[in-house]
């Protein structure tokens, strides 16, 4: 049976293992952000704008994919990045101020 040490070095190993992990997923993420960022920049740039209000009078093949043309996806899409910025910005603050 393993003694307390073991126990405690254990757990600490698999923490370490299991922030090893996240660390990568968001650094995976923010690389696929940061590839994205033109991109994002032209679809905020596009939103509202008249060729956007042009676009949603046109009409397009039935085919043709038009979620873009909603009001609430390209506004929930700025939203929810916008959050999740400053979430990352809070974490970020907290871990550099308390943790490490």
């Amino acid at each position: 049976m393993p003694d307390g040490r073991a126990n405690r070095v254990a757990a600490m190993s698999a923490i370490l293992d299991e922030c090893a992990a996240a660390a990568a997923d968001l650094n995976a993420a923010m690389d696929r952000l940061e590839a994205l960022r033109d991109d994002m920049t032209a679809l905020h740039d596009y939103y509202g704008s008249e060729d956007w209000y042009g676009d949603r009078e046109a009409a397009l093949p039935p085919d043709t994919p038009a979620g873009v043309l909603s009001e609430d996806a390209v506004y929930d899409e700025i939203t929810d990045l916008r959050g999740a910025a400053i979430r990352m910005l809070e974490l970020a603050t907290d871990v550099l101020k308390n943790r490490l």
